[in-house]
Parts: C-alpha cells; structure tokens; sequence
C-alpha cells in the first residue's frame, strides 16, 4: 500500500518521486516481479495526515485504487521516479506496517455495468468542454485531446479533470455506478462554471 495526499481515478496516469525508505522497498519489491503486469500496488488518500514522516497517514478513506507500476527510474541518490496507472477501485480493510513497507488487505469493488442514458452522456461532455473553455483564459487546458465515448471511461475521466477538494474527489471515486458518477459530475462542474462567470480567478 502506498498512502497519497490525493484521490487516484481507475484511467489515470500518476507521477510519483519515491524518496521515504518504506517505499523504496515497495519499488524494489514490484520491480523484482518479472511480469509487469503483476506489478500492482493500492493507494487510498490520506483523511488526516501526511505520505511521510513518523507519524504519517493518521487517518484513511476506505475506498482506492490498485495501481500499475508502468515506468521507474533509479536516480544515484536511491530515490525513484516513478509513473503508475490506475487500474481498479479497492476496499481497504485493514492496513499494517509490515517489516519493509505497509500492507493492506483489500476488497475488489469491480465497476457495475449499466446503461447510461446518451442524454447524460451528451450533456456531461457538454458541460467540461464550457469548463475547458472558460478555463482556457485563465489557466492550462485540465485535459488533452479528445474525451472518451465510453461513458465508464468518460466518467473517470471528468472525475479526474474536475477541480474540487479531497473530499468531493473521493465522493467520486465511491460513487455506484458510471451514471451516478457523471450526473455528479455534471452538478459540481456547472456550480464551478457559475464560480468562474462571478470571479476572474479560479478558487483556491
């Protein structure tokens, strides 16, 4: 397990630079494992806390992500550089230190499929593209290239690009179901946009 200050989406590529000596030997540990397929680690956020020092992560969500390990590099000082990608949501039930790096027994929350309605579809990417747009004037596109069709996809993809606090993210990250997620979306993105037209300036 390997603790984050933020909230991991299934679909999303993760820079990390590795430097605390627990998860070191994590990196060690999945990079001893031949198939990189198989080189999987979770990740829930931090609800009080910090990634690193003595005391570390006081308390944690229940509810991340197994993560792939897809890129690292050793730099001279021991330390790793690191990208991961999301690949599905976890429950977390119990977490111990473990003699090397935290360990964590976990529950799959596979994804429910359902049928989404091609309304929602449609006005949620409605609504990012007049986010992307008024943020366009102010600050760095949240995405690049085209969005999605896959409504599953998409919502994880929204969820990711959304600008909202920790909180609201793992709301999120636990919602049922892809419409679930998106009609949420959709209502946080357009109380942003509503934010956006009364201040130059987005919030911190």
């Amino acid at each position: 397990m390997f603790p984050l200050n933020s909230v991991v989406f299934p679909g999303v590529t993760v820079p990390l630079h590795v430097f605390e000596d627990r998860y070191r030997a994590l990196m060690h540990h999945l990079l001893r494992i031949e198939d990189p397929a198989d080189r999987l680690f979770g990740s829930v956020a931090i609800r009080e806390g910090y990634e690193v020092g003595d005391h570390g992560a006081q308390s944690l969500f229940r509810v991340g992500v197994r993560l792939q390990l897809t890129e690292a590099e050793a730099r001279p000082d021991g330390t790793f550089d690191i990208v991961a990608v999301g690949r599905d949501r976890i429950r977390l039930d119990r977490l111990e230190r473990g003699d090397l790096f935290p360990m964590g027994e976990v529950d799959e929350l596979p994804e429910p499929g359902v049928k989404v309605p091609e309304e929602l579809v449609q006005r949620a990417r409605a609504i990012f593209t007049a986010y992307r747009l008024a943020l366009s004037e102010i600050s760095a596109d949240p995405y690049q290239g085209a969005l999605p069709t896959d409504p599953m996809y998409l919502s994880w993809v929204l969820a990711a690009c959304a600008p909202l606090p920790m909180a609201e993210r793992q709301q999120l990250l636990e919602a049922g179901d892809a419409e679930e997620r998106l009609v949420l979306t959709t209502e946080l993105l357009r109380t942003e946009l509503r934010a956006m037209n009364v201040i130059t300036s987005l919030p911190a």
